[in-house]
């Protein structure tokens, strides 16, 4: 016997003993869940299509186990205009295996299966500290306070060193009045701002850009390659 089931949008072809993944269905490993979409039942060429529904048919299923789907990923990006979003999704699915199809009301005749009994939790042992004599443990504290000492003095250079790395710009600003990059289409106020903190500050800066200095641009900042092409086409113009 065979039945054709709804569930989650979706419709199954269902018989006894099947496993199969749907949409998260309420339930703990091991509890029986019925499903009482049934759009057709039947055995061979005896079919019964219901409209839309059979009466009185159900499908009964044991939860296997809860778990999740694969991540699928939605990426969107607006050309030139600096948008790019992206977004990730795990649908919760539910393993069920078919115990039985029911017919004219029938209830299932397979239980939950019982929970198995909470162990009681172990108590780790205690152990008792052994005790140090009195200048073995004067000299593991010297050595740990000059231990720690050392540290407190190398972490300063470290921040030291990773705050000057990240400050450097990509570029050396050039002497003289920086430009109105605004002019340039498609740069606002915000990406001007970052263009100069990465020290390109005039239109002939931007037209001499050469296709490495774009790809590390691309890299770097929020740009994409097509973006900056165009800038540096419209500042050859704004350049003479």
């Amino acid at each position: 016997m065979f039945a054709v089931i709804k569930a989650g949008g979706k419709q199954y072809r269902v018989s006894a003993d099947d496993v199969l993944k749907v949409e998260r269905v309420a339930g703990e490993p091991g509890e029986i869940v019925q499903f009482g979409d049934v759009l057709a039942v039947g055995e061979g060429e005896n079919v019964t299509i219901g409209a839309p529904l059979v009466d009185g048919a159900s499908v009964a299923a044991e939860v296997v186990e809860q778990g999740r789907g694969p991540k699928v990923i939605a990426f969107k990006k607006r050309r030139r205009q600096n948008s790019r979003r992206k977004r990730g999704h795990r649908q919760l699915l539910t393993t069920v295996r078919i115990s039985e199809i029911l017919t004219n009301g029938a209830k299932p005749s397979k239980k939950a299966a019982a929970k198995p009994a909470a162990k009681a939790e172990e108590k780790p042992e205690v152990k008792k500290a052994e005790t140090k004599p009195a200048e073995t443990a004067k000299a593991d504290t010297k050595q740990a306070d000059e231990k720690s000492a050392a540290k407190k003095e190398a972490a300063p250079k470290k921040t030291e060193s990773k705050g000057e790395s990240a400050a450097k710009p990509l570029f050396t600003a050039p002497k003289g009045e920086a430009d109105d990059l605004t002019k340039l289409k498609g740069v606002g106020p915000v990406a001007a701002g970052q263009l100069k903190e990465q020290g390109i500050t005039t239109f002939a800066q931007v037209a001499a850009l050469t296709d490495e200095d774009v790809a590390r641009i691309d890299e770097a900042m929020p740009f994409s390659a097509d973006q900056i092409n165009d800038w540096r086409e419209q500042a050859k113009e704004l350049a003479q």
